[in-house]
């Protein structure tokens, strides 16, 4: 299977856009700060799937789902930090779709360490 058939791929990348899209909400100094942080680890999980998804081994794949989930906690608490800093206004979708997203990969991981074993 191509990762670009992958559910949780495809979400992911509109989760990109969405953080992308929030991230210009960012006062000018926060352009290389809290800004670039949010969207490169936003970047990171679609990447992290598309990534394991071409290695040779299942085991190899799990690995980078796994960075891949890593990459979503960071978000949600980029957006956390954000929010505090008053530098997004309500967050509550944001955090809900990338809950969605590591539900989707803790779902994914466990299929394929079930059918490892």
């Amino acid at each position: 299977m191509d990762y670009k058939d992958l559910n949780v791929w495809q979400e992911s990348i509109v989760f990109v856009e969405t953080i992308y899209k929030a991230a210009k909400q960012f006062p000018k100094e926060e352009t290389y700060g809290l800004s670039d942080q949010i969207c490169r680890a936003a970047v990171s999980i679609p990447s992290n799937i598309a990534e394991g998804a071409s290695r040779n081994s299942e085991k190899e794949f799990v690995q980078f789902l796994y960075i891949a989930l890593g990459s979503a906690s960071e978000v949600e608490t980029q957006l956390i930090i954000a929010k505090r800093l008053n530098f997004l206004g309500n967050i509550e979708k944001e955090v809900e779709h990338v809950t969605q997203i590591r539900k989707m990969l803790n779902s994914l991981i466990n299929s394929i360490k079930r059918k490892m074993n």
